[in-house]
């Protein structure tokens, strides 16, 4: 490697993978190199840019725990989130959108029908929809996960304030794909800007707010899993979303109400529902485990 250049040192470097390498793994590897490589000649990257960068990733380690990933919101922000859902997301299924740096595993489990208002202020809302195949036929044993903030704009482990596990929950859907639960609703929030992404938004000018919105997961036996969110189509950002996860397919009306009398009887709220309220109906879609297949993943 003597003689290595600016126009060898991509080669060099794949040439010193060894014949385990799995085929993608090599696809994938080489291909972000030499994008790597060519956006630094392009640029004429700078040593003090190259540092800058350096410690942008340092400090989203510091600041990355079990409850608050930086480097998930660098991907979200530089729209590299959206842009992995939208080329996977299998056509004629509801549309998959961002996770966000604040999901955290083992929310409590409620049926469906359950309540996640609790002592939250905030619009009621009471949200009801069924889950199906891309067929249209009911999924059985289906679970969603949901998480939100709270009125103030904060998730439950952003706020110290609000109890542990705080508007989130893991719902098993009835035999019949049908689902209901009542919360309140979510609003509008900055992504965070006290770590590293923050800097890269100041630098570019950009605001860091968020459309509010509903996230989901959606898992089911033979289908594939599905993250997401629910956006109200009034919202003031949803078409400025600082993480570009605003879906057509994904905004949803939140109609405002004044009568219970039609909601299902299994939701547990139903009678304690603060008039108006508003009501969401939406249905999810998922694709079958064969329908367009990912490819194997590259392993590292």
């Amino acid at each position: 490697m003597r003689t290595v250049d600016p126009t060898t040192i991509k080669d060099a470097l794949m040439d010193t993978c060894g014949p385990g390498t799995s085929p993608r793994t090599r696809l994938v590897l080489e291909r972000l190199v030499h994008h790597l490589h060519a956006f630094a000649k392009e640029v004429d990257l700078s040593h003090e840019e190259w540092r800058l960068g350096i410690d942008l990733l340092t400090r989203a380690g510091e600041i990355t725990d079990r409850e608050r990933n930086e480097f998930v919101l660098f991907s979200d922000v530089l729209g590299l989130s959206s842009l992995v859902d939208m080329l996977h997301s299998p056509k004629d299924a509801t549309p998959s959108s961002v996770l966000g740096p604040f999901h955290i595993l083992g929310a409590p489990e409620i049926p469906s029908g359950g309540d996640l208002i609790g002592d939250n202020e905030g619009d009621h809302v009471a949200v009801i929809g069924a889950i199906r195949s891309t067929d249209r036929s009911p999924v059985a044993g289906a679970v969603m996960e949901i998480w939100q903030t709270a009125a103030n704009g904060l998730y439950s482990n952003q706020d110290t304030d609000q109890p542990e596990y705080n508007l989130r929950a893991r719902l098993k859907v009835g035999e019949d794909g049908r689902f209901c639960f009542t919360t309140v609703r979510p609003a509008p929030y900055t992504v965070p800007t006290d770590g590293p992404v923050g800097t890269v938004l100041g630098a570019m000018d950009r605001h860091p707010w968020r459309p509010s919105h509903l996230h989901l997961i959606v898992e089911a036996p033979g289908h594939r899993s599905l993250v997401t969110e629910l956006f109200p189509s009034d919202d003031p950002y949803l078409d400025e979303d600082a993480v570009y996860g605003v879906r057509e397919a994904l905004v949803t009306e939140y109609v405002p109400r004044t009568s219970t009398e039609d909601l299902p009887a299994e939701l547990e709220a139903r009678e304690r529902l603060a008039l108006p309220y508003f009501r969401v109906d939406f249905d999810i879609s998922l694709a079958r485990e064969t329908e367009d297949q990912p490819r194997e993943a590259s392993r590292i």
